[in-house]
């Protein structure tokens, strides 16, 4: 396919999209089967436009006056792209299965590119109903929040410690071309261009020995932050498909024991694969029973709880970007109940002196630092250790550095693309007093 064609099609699968309200990746696969014709470079060339289309979608259609398909993406090729009129006139140019030929005032537009006057939710690629919650947390900051929340993320990979290091999983990945990761001890970075396929790094030799997994930064960071030890009782209340569970497992050199369970049974089912593959052998997966009390024997004898806790999503939408045009306020007022629950369902779990690690892929304050505080309100034996202290946990130079990078609030530490590189992640430890 022409680069032209490639566009016309983004701009028809963008419509679907709009129109049917449909999830990205389904519009994507949809137009693929209807299109068989397209190679795989040309499909990920157009998902490309896609998701960068969708990442810019408030922004491109300010700057070209419209809100239909063809102007977000002409507009995405100037705001994200980075291409001049000229440039952009050689793709809509309409030439056969291309898109038509720019308009007087479609170039009009693009040549003066004022975003000068736009509001923050605009500027910073987010749905206006979100403003005041950005506003909370950011203040004058929240339309680069936001920016840096639409920009496009790296493949990021942590490094098995129980069967590798850093320099043995890199030297096995040397086509991919990784590097060190900023803050992590166990991150491999991967950077990748607009139009790139992702690599099949689940076909690596490495990936199938189990000697990395994929993991963004920030979420290793927060298992980290948790300070699992060896020797520990942990329990991981969300578990899910197993990430942080593999993580604390490599923490704990596989001594002591993590007992991993979910509400939802679906949501482990990739957990047993993985831990096989891992090599951890001292996590033991609690399926959930129909009437409960999985973890109930477990009740007083817990060092540590970790929940990484279901939320709005907000820190991922790098990853994620048609998930916040289709968020709804309902859903932060359902997540913030369930995050409550959640909290107050790990207290009897843990032994005197033991700790909470909660966990949020968010930036909203209402599912981050309000949550503290209303458990504190409900469970004053419980207090936040200090974050400065948390920090310490990547050593003495790089915690230093990651201190002044990420906020840190009374209530956490706060990890943001704008100011840490990671996606958008919060992790508060709470400590039982007694």
């Amino acid at each position: 396919m022409t680069p032209s064609a490639r566009l016309a099609a983004a701009i028809e699968v963008f419509t679907a999209i709009e129109t049917d309200r449909r999830p990205a990746p389904d519009a994507l696969k949809s137009w693929g089967v209807a299109h068989r014709f397209a190679g795989s470079g040309d499909r990920a060339a157009i998902a490309g436009l896609v998701y960068d289309a969708l990442r810019r979608r408030a922004s491109s259609a300010w700057l070209m006056g419209a809100d239909d398909a063809r102007a977000v993406l002409l507009g995405m090729l100037k705001r994200e792209r980075g291409l001049g009129a000229d440039a952009i006139a050689k793709l809509a140019d309409g030439s056969n299965y291309g898109p038509a030929a720019l308009t007087d005032a479609e170039r009009g537009r693009l040549d003066a590119a004022d975003m000068s006057e736009a509001p923050p939710h605009v500027a910073g690629d987010y749905p206006e109903w979100l403003d005041p919650q950005f506003a909370r947390v950011f203040g004058d900051d929240r339309a680069e929040e936001g920016a840096a929340l639409a920009s496009r993320a790296p493949l990021d990979l942590r490094v098995n410690t129980l069967k590798a290091d850093g320099d043995k999983a890199s030297a096995r990945l040397s086509d991919l071309n990784t590097e060190p990761s900023p803050w992590s001890p166990w991150g491999l970075r991967i950077q990748m261009a607009a139009d790139a396929k992702s690599p099949a790094v689940h076909a690596e030799p490495a990936f199938i020995k189990g000697m990395i997994e994929v993991q963004d930064e920030g979420s290793q960071l927060a298992a980290l932050f948790s300070g699992a030890k060896p020797g520990e009782q942990v329990v991981d209340l969300c578990a899910g498909a197993g990430g942080k569970t593999l993580a604390l497992a490599a923490m704990m050199q596989n001594k002591g024991q993590i007992f991993a369970t979910d509400d939802d049974k679906r949501r482990l089912a990739p957990i047993h694969d993985r831990l096989a593959r891992s090599g951890a052998r001292n996590v033991q997966v609690r399926t959930p029973k129909s009437i409960g009390g999985e973890i109930d024997d477990l009740a007083g004898r817990i060092d540590l709880v970790l929940i990484d806790a279901p939320c709005t999503g907000t820190g991922s939408w790098r990853r994620n970007p048609d998930a916040k045009w289709r968020m709804r306020p309902g859903a932060l007022e359902q997540r913030s109940k369930e995050q409550a629950e959640i909290l107050d369902r790990a207290v009897p779990l843990l032994k005197a002196g033991g700790r909470i690690a909660y966990v949020t892929c968010s930036v909203l304050d209402e599912e981050n630092g309000a949550q503290v505080r209303g458990f504190l309100a409900r469970h004053p034996d419980f207090a936040v250790q200090e974050p400065a202290e948390v920090v310490k946990a990547l050593g003495a130079d790089i915690g230093k550095a990651f201190a002044k990078a990420a906020r840190l609030t009374d209530e956490g530490i706060l990890m943001t693309p704008r100011t840490t590189g990671t996606d958008g992640f919060f992790v508060s430890v709470l400590r039982r007093n007694t």
